[in-house]
């Protein structure tokens, strides 16, 4: 019997999970981790609030082949599974993938080719997994831009890969307005994912 490691806690598994378990659960919201099949916690209003107001102001702005207004370029979804390594597959609250690396939408489930962007929204239950485990796969993985939407502070931090460790790219704050990368060719009022109203 071999173990997976969630956090600090080890937990014995006869079979570490792959994409093909989460296919079984049908539509639960679930993720495997270290080969470990974990329940994404049901979002608060401020999670589902960050997650939709950043998906929609990228999908808007980048999205296709040109944004209304934006660069275009990419391709956002959100909540898709990502399937990083055979025992890693993730489902991010944003992904990006650009399009001269996927010319094609994504399609099919779970998604094999790794994002060049990913960001995920705090929750309490969640923090450290996004924080630490997700953290080290996204690295390991070559995920060029992890981002991390912080509700409770009103944080925005990016992150970026480089050589095999992230580095802090950006780091603003409710009331800021900045150009995050690798979405720089466009301003962002960071407090808009935060309960802001748009003027």
């Amino acid at each position: 019997m071999s173990s997976a490691t969630l956090g600090d806690v080890s937990v014995p598994v006869s079979n570490l999970a792959t994409a093909r378990d989460l296919i079984a659960l049908g539509d639960a919201r679930a993720e495997v981790i270290h080969g470990v099949i974990v329940y994404k916690a049901e979002p608060s209003a401020e999670h589902g609030d960050a997650q939709l107001a950043l998906g929609s102001f990228l999908r808007q702005q980048f999205h296709r082949e040109s944004g209304r207004g934006g660069p275009g370029g990419w391709w956002i979804l959100t909540e898709v599974d990502v399937e990083l390594a055979a025992h890693e597959v993730y489902r991010p609250d944003i992904s990006g993938w650009r399009r001269e690396r996927m010319p094609e939408r994504p399609s099919g489930r779970p998604i094999t080719l790794r994002p060049d962007f990913i960001c995920e929204v705090l929750s309490e239950s969640n923090a450290a997994t996004d924080q630490v485990d997700k953290f080290r796969v996204y690295a390991s993985s070559g995920v060029p831009f992890y981002g991390i939407g912080d509700p409770g502070r009103k944080i925005l931090t990016i992150y970026h890969l480089e050589g095999a460790t992230y580095t802090v790219a950006l780091q603003a704050k409710h009331g800021e307005t900045v150009h995050a990368p690798p979405f720089d060719a466009i301003a962002l009022r960071v407090g808009l994912l935060f309960g802001e109203d748009p003027d």
